[in-house]
């Protein structure tokens, strides 16, 4: 099933956020709005003035850090401590892409000539619903494989509201600062938190940069806690069994669960094996991506979570962690496969990493291929 290839610096499939955003656009002035608009008058600025503050659900255009408008959704909104009555921040979601662009922005980067009429979200739904025809709905049934951490239509749409805002800004682990991309369900005490400072070895994390100091002075950790059983080059990679290292399971869960949209956060890690891959240096060996996979799984079930984390993505470390599972699988005679449902991204190394093995086999091949039977495997 493929070969532990030591990753490059090429680039795998899935990327984390563009370096810009295709679709909808418009040019801006000096000022750093739409070029081409004539002096606003009194019936307009009222007409604008009537829509403040912007109902939760309202569309309308907003122009994102690559200074182009692009279609969002209000998700929420929250009144600022210093301006007048209709001085909001929104938190917006942008319609043509993952949850992981969702941020915070003020009433300046909107476009209020595009509002659009509020919709009732349950009709929205139900309107939806309605035009899936059967043969759609049979397809969707054929292809989508159900896994235990699999939601149903009401429990994603409880999850998504419960977990509409992003909680935690900004994480500092390691020489890196990384912007989240979910929410996650930290402790109450973290809530009024838009940064969290982790030990990149033990995984504690704390609220404060002074915190973080004082907790390294005295950490005696290098590395993940476990043993080491794959070494090559700067490369190592360790298990951690997770009824053995509860707490480090459970922060890891933590932190994954800003990067995995559509996830069980597992608080009993007692029954899972944690494979962290580190990059190791004087300093120690840094974490830069895990998958997790249950002790005893009744669906041979070789991964439960698989992250790449962010600074670390289109190195070829997602594809490695792929194929390491399987070699786990191969060593205890059994027929592996990931759980389901796959994240976006991970639903893309998957396909890159059996991309690579088939083309593999082919090319070593001698002699003529027959494909009698294909069948089409659904990920």
């Amino acid at each position: 099933m493929g070969s532990l290839d030591t990753p490059t610096s090429a680039a795998e499939n899935g990327s984390t956020i563009p370096a810009t955003f295709p679709g909808h656009h418009k040019s801006l002035n000096k000022d750093g709005f739409p070029a081409g608009i004539a002096p606003e008058s009194d019936p307009m600025k009222k007409r604008k003035a009537s829509f403040l503050p912007l109902e939760v659900g309202t569309r309308v255009m907003c122009r994102w850090r690559d200074g182009k408008f692009h279609p969002v959704k209000v998700i929420e909104r929250r009144k600022m401590h210093t301006g007048g009555p209709n001085d909001y921040e929104y938190y917006v979601h942008y319609t043509e892409f993952n949850r992981r662009l969702d941020e915070w922005v003020k009433l300046e980067q909107l476009d209020l000539d595009s509002v659009e009429t509020v919709v009732d979200e349950k009709v929205e739904d139900k309107v939806t619903s309605l035009k899936m025809t059967r043969h759609q709905k049979r397809k969707i049934d054929e292809t989508h494989v159900e896994g235990h951490e699999e939601l149903d239509a009401a429990s994603l749409r409880e999850h998504e509201e419960f977990t509409k805002v992003k909680n935690i800004a900004t994480i500092e682990l390691g020489r890196y600062e990384i912007e989240t991309w979910y929410f996650s369900p930290f402790p109450p005490e973290y809530n009024d938190c838009l940064k969290l400072y982790f030990c990149e070895f033990c995984l504690n994390f704390m609220k404060r940069k002074e915190q973080l100091q004082r907790h390294m002075r005295k950490c005696d950790l290098k590395h993940p806690p476990g043993d080491e059983i794959y070494r090559s080059g700067t490369l190592s990679m360790f298990e951690v069994d997770g009824k053995k290292n509860k707490v480090y399971g459970q922060n890891l869960c933590y932190l994954a669960k800003l990067f995995l949209d559509h996830k069980t956060l597992y608080y009993d890690v007692d029954l899972f094996l944690f494979y962290i891959l580190c990059e190791c240096d004087e300093r120690g060996c840094h974490m830069v991506g895990y998958f997790s996979k249950e002790k005893h799984s009744e669906e041979s079930y070789n991964l439960a979570c698989i992250l790449t984390l962010p600074p670390y993505q289109r190195k070829g470390y997602g594809k490695f962690l792929i194929a390491f599972s399987y070699e786990l699988s191969k060593k205890e005679g059994k027929v592996g496969t990931p759980e389901r449902p796959l994240s976006d991204l991970g639903l893309l190394s998957y396909r890159g990493y059996w991309t690579r093995v088939l083309l593999d086999i082919l090319k070593k091949h001698k002699g003529n291929i027959s494909i009698k039977v294909c069948f089409c495997l659904h990920i």
